[in-house]
This record gives C-alpha cells, sequence and structure tokens, in this order.
C-alpha cells in the first residue's frame, strides 16, 4: 500500500484534486485549511538567496588522510593515516544570481564541511590562492561592482574596472580571472584553495602558519569565451549537469589536499607580508606538504536540504586548527557566520547539512524555529557558571596557544609598493605561454570593451607597472574591439 498524502501536522489529506466550494463554480471556503495550507507553503518555497556564492553545486564525500602530519597539527581529523572523514562541499560563482549561467567567467568559490569528531570544521576558499582585496573595508564595495548597476539594473565593466584600477593590489586576482582559468570546465575540473593563511597548533602548543591547496586529480580543464558562449546558448546548468551525472555513473572526482607550512616566529622576517590575501607563498620556500584525498561520491537525496541549506563559515574550526591576523579572515569570521543568521535563521547549524555529528551542548536559548530541546539535558542548567555536575562546562585543555600580534591598533594606510606588482609579473611574464597571453589580452579587453576611456586608461597604468608587454598588449587587443557607446549609466553584460 502507498503512503498516505497528509497535512503538515500528520493529518490524511482526502482530496489533492479539487478545492472546498459553496457549489460546482464556486466560492471557495476558507475553511479548505489543506488549500490554505499548500498556498502559503508554495509561497514560502524560496529563502533569500546569498549576496554572493548564489549559484552553487554541491556533493558528498570523504576525506581521507594519507600522510602524517601531526607534528603540525593535534586536529582530531589528521590524528593518524588512514582516518576517514565525511564531508560536504559546494562550489559556486561569485557574481551570478541563482538562474546565472554556470560558465561564466568568474572566480568559483570551492568550501568543504568536514564532521569531525570535534565539531564542524568548515575550508570555505575559492579556486584561486589569492583575492582582488587585502582589507574587508573594501569588500562590499567590491562586490558591489560585480553586481547590477542601481539605474541599469545590468552589470558593469566600468564599475568593476574603476573600482580593480583604484585597488591596484587587485591585479594579481584579475589577471588570473581574465586568464585560461578563468572559465573552468566545471567544479571537478579545477583546484580548491583556502587562499588565507591560517594556523595549526600541535600536542605541544607550537603554532605554524598554513595555507591549505586541494589539487584536482581530473587536470585542468577550461572554456575559451567563445566555448563558454556557445554551451550557455544550449545549457546554464552545464556544472550541475556535470558534476551530478559524473558521479551518479560512478566517476567519483578526487582531489589531494597539500599545505604549505611556515614556522610561527618566520613570518616576521620573510620577504612579504604572509597574511595579504591578495599574495601566494613562493613554493621555492614553502613546498607542497601532502595530506590526504578528497573523493566526493555521492548526490544530495534533496538539493536544498544539503546544497542550498548548507551554510559554511571559517569561523567553524576544531583545536589544532586557527585563524592569522589576516585582515580579510578576520572580517569573514563574523560576516559569514552572521550571513547565515540572516538567511537561514537563528539555528541554521541545527539544519541537517550543517549539524556536527559530534555531541552539542551549549546554553544558546529560544529564538525563531527553535525546533531541538530547548535545554542541555537538565533543565535547571539554563545558564553559566552553575552548580550541576551534568551541566556543559569549558575545557582548558583545547585552548589555543596565545597569538603574537602587533601592540599598535591604528587605521594604517595602505601603501601601494612594487611588491603588489612582482608576483602578477612572473604570473605575466614566466608562467603564461605566449598563447596564454595574447588569449589574456583578448579576454581582458573584450571585458574593458563597455568602459570609459578614462576607466580604461587608469586599467592600463596599473598594468604597466606589471609589465610594459601586459599594457602594450591589452591596448592593441582593445583597439581591435568594435566601439561600444559609454554613457553614465552604459547598459552593459557581464564580463566574459
Amino acid at each position: 500500500m502507498s503512503q498516505r498524502l497528509t497535512t503538515t501536522a500528520g493529518a490524511t489529506v482526502p482530496s489533492n484534486e479539487t478545492s472546498k466550494t459553496a457549489g460546482p463554480r464556486g466560492p471557495l471556503l476558507l475553511e479548505d485549511y489543506q488549500l490554505i495550507e499548500k498556498l502559503a507553503h508554495q509561497n514560502r518555497e524560496r529563502i533569500p538567496e546569498r549576496v554572493v556564492h548564489a549559484k552553487g553545486w554541491g556533493a558528498q564525500g570523504t576525506f581521507t588522510v594519507t600522510h602524517d602530519i601531526t607534528q603540525y597539527t593535534c586536529a582530531d581529523l589528521f590524528s593518524e593515516v588512514g582516518k576517514k572523514t565525511e564531508v560536504l562541499s559546494r562550489w559556486s560563482t561569485v557574481a551570478g544570481e541563482q538562474g546565472a549561467a554556470d560558465a561564466e567567467r568568474d572566480v568559483r568559490g570551492f568550501s568543504l564541511k568536514f564532521f569531525t569528531e570535534q565539531g564542524n570544521w568548515d575550508m570555505v576558499g575559492n579556486n584561486t590562492p589569492i583575492f582582488f582585496v587585502r582589507d574587508a573595508y573594501k569588500f562590499p564595495d567590491f562586490i558591489r561592482t560585480q553586481k547590477r548597476h542601481p539605474k541599469t539594473n545590468l552589470r558593469s565593466p566600468e564599475a568593476m574596472f574603476d573600482f580593480w584600477a583604484g585597488q591596484p593590489e587587485s591585479v594579481h586576482q584579475v589577471t588570473i580571472l581574465m586568464s585560461d582559468r578563468g572559465i573552468p570546465k566545471n567544479p571537478m575540473h579545477m583546484n580548491g584553495y583556502g587562499s588565507h593563511t591560517f594556523s595549526m597548533w600541535n600536542k605541544d602548543g607550537v603554532r605554524h602558519w598554513v595555507k591549505f591547496h586541494f589539487r584536482t586529480h581530473q587536470g585542468h580543464k577550461t572554456y575559451t569565451n567563445e566555448e563558454a558562449e556557445r554551451l550557455i546558448g544550449s545549457t546554464r546548468d552545464s556544472y550541475q549537469e556535470d558534476l551530478f551525472n559524473a558521479i551518479e555513473a560512478g566517476e567519483y572526482p578526487k582531489w589531494t589536499l597539500f599545505i604549505q607550512v611556515m614556522p610561527e616566529q618566520e613570518a616576521e622576517t620573510c620577504g612579504f607580508n604572509p597574511f595579504d590575501l591578495t599574495k601566494v607563498w613562493p613554493h621555492s620556500d614553502y613546498p607542497l606538504i601532502e595530506v590526504g584525498e578528497l573523493e566526493m561520491n555521492r548526490n544530495p537525496e534533496n538539493y536544498f536540504q544539503f546544497v542550498e541549506n548548507a551554510a559554511y563559515s571559517p569561523s567553524n574550526v576544531v583545536p589544532g586548527i586557527g585563524f592569522s591576523p589576516d585582515k580579510m579572515l578576520q572580517a569573514r569570521i563574523f560576516a559569514y557566520a552572521d550571513a547565515h543568521r540572516y538567511r537561514l535563521g537563528t539555528h541554521y547549524e541545527a539544519l541537517p547539512a550543517n549539524a556536527p555529528k559530534a555531541d552539542v551542548h551549549h546554553y544558546h536559548k529560544d529564538g525563531a524555529m527553535r525546533f531541538f530541546r530547548n535545554d542541555t539535558g537538565n533543565p535547571n542548567a539554563y545558564y553559566e557558571p552553575n552548580q550541576y555536575e551534568d551541566a556543559p562546562r569549558a575545557d582548558p585543555a583545547v585552548q589555543e596557544p596565545p597569538m603574537k600580534i602587533d601592540a599598535e591598533a591604528f587605521r594604517h594606510p595602505q601603501v601601494i609598493t612594487d611588491e603588489d606588482f612582482v608576483q602578477p609579473r612572473k604570473l605575466y611574464a614566466e608562467v603564461l605561454s605566449d598563447d596564454e597571453r595574447k588569449r589574456l589580452h583578448q579576454n581582458m579587453a573584450g571585458a574593458m570593451a563597455p568602459c570609459s576611456d578614462s576607466v580604461k586608461e587608469r586599467w592600463y597604468a596599473v598594468l604597466g607597472r606589471v609589465h610594459p608587454d601586459y599594457e602594450k598588449g591589452v591596448r592593441e587587443a582593445s583597439e581591435s574591439q568594435p566601439a561600444i557607446p559609454v554613457t553614465d549609466s552604459t547598459p552593459v553584460t557581464a564580463a566574459e
């Protein structure tokens, strides 16, 4: 016998075909509570989409430790070779809304939730090892330039390049964005990075600074602008199709986790700011150390429940993994969790996608959608400190070792120096091939085509500080672009 259809209160529904009316022609009766419930739930099926990273794709899988790193961390998930931890992933584009095309030129989010025995560890990163800006004050303004113009309601390259020209440190990330790797074929064919500098400490309380790298086993595959345009013409959901179908077919994507490690004291003497999000750590100085293998091998049974409701935040760490003085990271520790409280509700971490596998004991009270037990097991223990032996207590044994920081609290002015152009210069002149540089010039020129001459000149000046051939190549490619009229509120398209 099939299951019986019920209301949300569990009462059996006699009909799901017709409304209750006063006669065959109507009118409707307000007492038809089943109809009211059905319509009311439809009105509430959608929740606010993420301000950024709205379009995403997710999977479930397992992380397996393959190499011993206990000299660097006491985190339990890395405690022994062979240890397995359940993982929920979500990949995403940054700028596009939920209905945007998957294969747009954009940075991709790369987020992993590790359900460890000590609680959840969220690795919330991107598919690039750096970012556009290094100070959180600039982040809301940057995101506004990636979203829609308040008058035209269209994307604005004028705003993008105007902002980037005013923040020259962004040229490193923009170069990657406009390069061949700006449009990965799908999540399986791109790397993931923690991007920020994090910290680890071992059982002796010795801290190291670390960078997280997830390197794809599937190899890097990308689309050109022309290939992406043709693909978007046939499907806007190519990433979801590729990822879902691969996992259904048993072709499980894999990544290897590596870390870069820097002794704590070395941060004071190395030749660059290791907490600057616009910089990478040279592999020659800080080689990759293999840690383990990530395999994503299950499609969620319900996309909304496990991907749309997934809430990742760098504030979710476990003993043995911590933060750094990275200013952008410090701001994200607050901002991400706060975004989830707004979008999903006060108790978002109790949802199935986010609920830890470890035991949870805290004194948070009440609030909207408090759908689980309202005490810690002892109804008298609803505050702390208290006299009850069975009440939750803090454990000093997991205390993080003290972090050495600068003593001055001050709004330090941002100073752009040649140090901001050294790494993009090396990327442009030494890493990219001649053909890759040519495509970079063409991609950037196409993205800049709707921009005013004044914004173009400001951006050319930034490229010139990276390398004269960079400025020259983009200028020449821009001159071959068809002219696009520019107004104060120029109708524009996505940078592709």
